[in-house]
């Protein structure tokens, strides 16, 4: 027979933008959701900011995709997978 295995669940992936790249293969994500209030119904824009591992030297400001993987260290459980989109000169100067 053959039996294959499967993928136990699906990694969850994420965008956001690079906040902090200060330290050496770790980087800061800030993604951002909308959520409906309970009660008046208005959106409102969440932010969750996550560390992740960088092995492609994405800079403060650079919008990259996410995946969760296994405890890398106390804090880090994601790494960048991707960089959508190069940060400009412009954004860059005004963050650091």
């Amino acid at each position: 027979m053959t039996d294959k295995k499967e993928p136990a669940g699906r990694r969850q992936e994420r965008v956001g933008v690079v906040t902090t790249a200060k330290m050496e293969k770790t980087v800061v994500v800030a993604v951002e959701r909308l959520v409906r209030h309970a009660f008046y119904r208005k959106t409102i824009r969440r932010t969750s900011t996550f560390m992740a591992h960088d092995e492609l030297g994405a800079h403060a400001g650079d919008r990259v995709r996410i995946v969760e993987t296994r405890p890398l260290s106390r804090h880090k459980r994601w790494r960048v997978t991707e960089i959508l989109e190069r940060a400009t000169a412009e954004a860059a100067a005004i963050q650091g």
